[in-house]
């Protein structure tokens, strides 16, 4: 394990020593002043060796040295745009080349590529003379070709901008000698070609001319004016030409520098000579002071060795004659330790994961001194009880790296001390604080409040109606502890459980996003899956059970006696049955569930309301008392079912009862009752016959041919179905979930609806119901026969237009139902009706 990490440490040193001599490669960029801002400088992605997507993912940034930025870096581009207008001059002065130093930072893995910005003089100056007049006391006697050194014109370009010629108006006794210093400025001198006679000419006034080398050039004028003297023949005389002089940086005003002396051989004023300067630059004058009579020089400003490490003075020593003699004095400015060490963070990782491996570069910084030799060499340390260290790299850069593993649990943020310490006397020492957070991992799930969720929703609810609610919470902080809930596909019944209920992905929030049926759904379960916002996502998962609650929302429904209002079955009772005669049976059903479908029956209204009386549990239709011939023969009773729901619900049925002298021959038994009563049922009788033969005469007559072939075929069709189903009903695959019981008002057994043959019926015709509500079935599937009737019951086809709830209920009443007595033949109490005649019989039957 010890020779991996020496291993990985190597490696990792050559890396960086190969990345920081990549760094030390300077990219030379030429920019010119005066240049607009905004303007574009260059592009760095071909020098970087990078393209526009690897400079923005890895934050590339620009570092400028100066207090000023004048550039930025478009990560997005790779384009250095200039910030504002660079003024060569007010920046370097001077100074050539100009240059500015910058630093490219790229991240992950950590770069730095020294950027230099070259800025290329334009000639945007004129020259300038010091004085716009020059004069000059020129001795009558002064030999041919004497030399007069002129005023050197400033001008603050440098290269071909700068003072390039110098040019003099014409005249007949001096020239212009053009010439160079070893640093290539140009200088003039005034050549005297042609003696002067003050008694001719006592002043010449000349225009001095300098001219630099830009496109277009710029000129600078001065004029000079010569005082022609009497003779003067001997200039000044300095003791030496140049004197060098070493001054300690700092020094207070008023220090004496040097002293510079000339004498003149001469006697009188042309022997009093005084000292000036001599075409020296404008630092010259703020930082020095020249006694004219002495030659004494004294500090009159701050002497700044970062600023000029050397000056040049040019001192001009002029006689009371006017001649002058020239002198140089060299100053070299001695460093002091008087600029603390200066710490730059150049690049900081903050926040910083708690999971970041050792070794992990947290900050790059630099650190300068402005000082030379020993008072710019610098040494930087920092606290030794944190898990980060310093690693010194090239170039005065550090590196803070981890050192020990991060738990945010224990310290979430730390505020490193960088010292740097200069190695001058007095040693100066400055203190820089870098503050790195510790960010979070998602290592934490969220978690539910509980493992399990039950809720209730009531049936029939509002869509958007609010549920319930779940909770998970994450330990984890921020992005991390941010959890958002959803549902998980799945299935409620057919359909996906999403457009059934919905969830608050924010706050847990669940909600019915339809209305929710009772008897279509009881419950159902969905699965709610909570998941942080970390990178990885961390989820959990939670099932939440719904429990529907019914409500009275459905009416009990009729079951048998089918509520055919255009054909009511009759239910056929002897004369002289007795007391407590079980006349037929009202079976109902209802969808609700609980006390909401426990039914109880009442008669509401009857043609006789003492003959009859009704089960209010059960249903069951008996005889309060015996009948006998002075009762009507035609009974109506209305029956209400009312079930126990809040509010309760209700429905009624009509039951037709014919009153009958017995079973054996049931049609001649008809023939005895009163004919009035026989007229009115064969009057009401044929009116429903006209009214029916009317509307089917009119439909066929309005019907097109190709319909009615249809209805001739699709009634063909029927036949064959009634025919093959004429001896049972079809039992549905659901027929067994129908049951009831009987404590709630419906049946608790079996019963056959049965229709037979008149044991007094001449045409020996059967009757078919016709249905036109649904019959449930409340038995098992398999019909019981009643043995004494077998050869003449036959179960009741369902219609063709029912529903599939209807096609699956039968109706049939119990074998305990049977009559008191009657013939051999049918159980009339089973039977729906008798065949008055035997035209009716006929009609009943089509039906």
């Amino acid at each position: 394990m010890e020779k991996h990490l020496n291993s990985r440490q190597v490696v990792s040193f050559f890396l960086y020593l190969c990345g920081f001599l990549a760094m030390c490669e300077s990219i030379l960029y030429s920019v010119p002043e005066e240049k607009k801002s905004g303007s574009l400088v260059a592009n760095v992605l071909k020098d970087l060796k990078v393209d526009v997507k690897e400079l923005s993912a890895r934050k590339a940034r620009l570092v400028c040295k100066s207090s000023k930025q004048y550039f930025q870096l478009d990560p997005h581009s790779g384009n250095v745009i200039l910030k504002d207008k660079i003024d060569r001059e007010a920046l370097c002065g001077q100074n050539d080349p100009c240059v500015l130093l910058s630093e490219i930072v790229l991240e992950n893995p950590l770069q730095l590529h020294r950027i230099e910005f070259q800025i290329e003089d334009v000639n945007d100056n004129s020259p300038k003379f010091s004085k716009n007049q020059i004069f000059f006391e020129i001795s009558e006697h002064i030999p041919r070709n004497t030399r007069f050194p002129l005023q050197r014109a400033q001008d603050s370009d440098k290269g071909e901008n700068a003072v390039q010629n110098y040019t003099l108006s014409p005249n007949e006794h001096f020239r212009l000698d053009v010439q160079s210093h070893t640093d290539g400025s140009k200088y003039a001198e005034l050549v005297l070609e042609k003696a002067l006679d003050r008694e001719v000419q006592a002043r010449i006034a000349l225009i001095l001319s300098a001219v630099d080398g830009g496109i277009p050039k710029r000129t600078g004028t001065a004029q000079i004016f010569v005082d022609v003297l009497d003779a003067n023949d001997n200039v000044p005389q300095f003791g030496q030409t140049a004197y060098k002089v070493k001054l300690m940086e700092n020094s207070p005003l008023g220090t004496l520098v040097t002293k510079v002396e000339a004498s003149d051989r001469d006697i009188g004023s042309n022997a009093h000579i005084t000292y000036s300067y001599s075409q020296v630059p404008e630092n010259v004058h703020r930082s020095f002071k020249l006694n004219k009579l002495t030659g004494e020089i004294t500090i009159a400003g701050t002497i700044d060795y970062e600023e000029n490490s050397n000056y040049e003075i040019n001192v001009e020593a002029v006689d009371g004659g006017g001649l002058s003699a020239y002198c140089k004095v060299i100053v070299e400015v001695e460093d002091e330790n008087d600029n603390v060490p200066e710490v730059t963070v150049t690049s900081s990782t903050s926040p910083l994961p708690e999971d970041s491996p050792t070794e992990t570069v947290v900050a790059l910084f630099s650190v300068t001194d402005r000082d030379s030799g020993d008072n710019g060499r610098t040494a930087c340390t920092t606290e030794t009880n944190l898990p980060f260290g310093l690693k010194a790299i090239e170039d005065n850069y550090y590196q803070l790296v981890t050192q020990q593993p991060l738990d945010r649990e224990q310290v979430s943020e730390y505020n490193i001390t960088i010292t740097a310490t200069d190695r001058g006397s007095p040693r100066l020492t400055s203190v820089r604080m870098i503050n790195i957070e510790i960010s979070d991992i998602n290592d934490n799930p969220p978690v539910f409040e509980t493992s399990h969720y039950e809720m209730q929703l009531r049936e029939n609810n509002i869509p958007g109606l609010l549920i319930g609610s779940v909770r998970a919470v994450d330990l984890d902080m921020e992005q991390n502890a941010k959890v958002t809930y959803f549902l998980l596909p799945g299935k409620i019944r057919d359909g996906p459980a999403s457009s059934f209920i919905s969830i608050n992905s924010e706050t847990g929030n669940l909600y019915a996003i339809r209305s929710i049926d009772y008897e279509d759904i009881k419950d159902f379960r969905v699965v709610v899956r909570a998941m942080d916002k970390g990178s990885p996502p961390l989820s959990s998962e939670v099932i939440v059970q719904v429990h529907i609650l019914d409500e009275n929302d459905n009416a009990p429904f009729i079951l048998y006696p089918l509520q055919n209002i255009t054909s009511l079955s009759n239910d056929l009772v002897p004369r002289g049955a007795d007391a407590s005669y079980l006349v037929t049976k009202v079976v109902a059903a209802d969808r609700d569930s609980g006390q909401n479908s426990w039914l109880s029956y009442q008669l509401l209204k009857a043609t006789d309301p003492g003959l009859f009386t009704v089960g209010a549990q059960n249903g069951e239709v008996r005889t309060t008392k015996p009948i006998s011939n002075r009762d009507s023969f035609k009974q109506n009773l209305i029956v209400l079912v009312r079930d126990n729901g809040h509010p309760p619900q209700s429905t009624s049925a009509m039951l037709r009862i014919l009153l009958v002298d017995g079973f054996s021959d049931p049609y001649m038994k008809m023939m005895d009752v009163p004919k009035d009563e026989v007229a009115e049922e064969e009057d009401h009788t044929l009116t429903t016959y006209l009214i029916i033969c009317l509307v089917a005469i009119s439909s066929v007559f309005l019907l097109s041919v190709m319909v009615f072939a249809a209805v001739k075929i699709q009634k063909h069709r029927k036949i064959l179905e009634s025919h093959n189903s004429a001896c049972t009903f079809p039992v549905g695959p659901n027929s067994q979930d129908n049951h009831f019981e009987s404590g709630t008002g419906s049946l608790s057994q079996a019963y056959n609806y049965e229709v037979c043959l008149a044991g007094g019926s001449l045409n020996s015709e059967f009757r078919f119901l016709r249905p036109l509500f649904p019959v449930f079935s409340v038995g098992p599937h398999n019909t019981q026969m009643n043995p004494r009737n077998s050869s003449c019951s036959e179960e009741v086809p369902h219609h063709a237009g029912e529903s599939k709830l209807m096609s699956q209920a039968r109706v049939s009443l119990s074998e305990d139902s049977a009559p008191r007595s009657g013939g051999p033949g049918c159980n009339v109490n089973q039977a729906i009706g008798a065949n008055v005649n035997s035209g009716q019989s006929d009609w009943l039957a089509y039906q």
